[in-house]
């Protein structure tokens, strides 16, 4: 029971390094062969398709040492970053590899000569890469469409947990 709880743990606890057959269809890469015949007894790790993505985004150490496989990562996965950088603070962590960032900003009213607060909700996918919580502070980069809501994808942890859900603009 110790070791199927170690294998489980991961290194120290991270989504990244977790068992990558996750799902009840088996989990593989599609740009990489799994059955070479070449140097089986020699080959401690798996082999693995990770790119960069460009932009002055490094590719995280998760992203090349662990075993997740997530066809929706920018690193490991099938989509490009292209469009609108965005920074926002984590709001919601409830969904499976998705998370809503709040992004605040002024609007101004011209009757009254003044501003006032407004807020959007954005949801982006985050890559078993990350590690987030709510009030953390993220940069997401637009890409092609996920799902019905998601067209971001998260590049960087930028500020770990700050505050909730308050006006963060001033």
């Amino acid at each position: 029971a110790g070791d199927q709880l170690a294998k489980m743990q991961g290194k120290a606890g991270h989504p990244a390094y977790f068992d990558a057959q996750t799902e009840k269809a088996f989990m593989k890469q599609p740009c990489v062969f799994l059955n070479s015949k070449k140097g089986g007894a020699g080959k401690s790790r798996a082999a693995r398709m990770v790119k960069s993505i460009g932009l002055g985004f490094k590719t995280p150490l998760e992203a090349k040492e662990g075993c997740y496989i997530d066809k929706k990562c920018p690193w490991a996965g099938n989509v490009s970053i292209r469009g609108k950088l965005l920074r926002g603070t984590v709001v919601s962590t409830k969904m499976k590899r998705t998370i809503i960032i709040r992004r605040d900003y002024l609007h101004y009213v011209k009757k009254y000569n003044r501003y006032e607060k407004r807020h959007k909700n954005v949801p982006a996918h985050v890559s078993p890469v990350f590690k987030l919580s709510n009030g953390d502070s993220v940069i997401v980069g637009q890409c092609r469409p996920l799902s019905k809501t998601v067209r971001f994808n998260v590049l960087q942890v930028v500020s770990e947990a700050a505050g909730g859900k308050k006006f963060s603009k001033f």
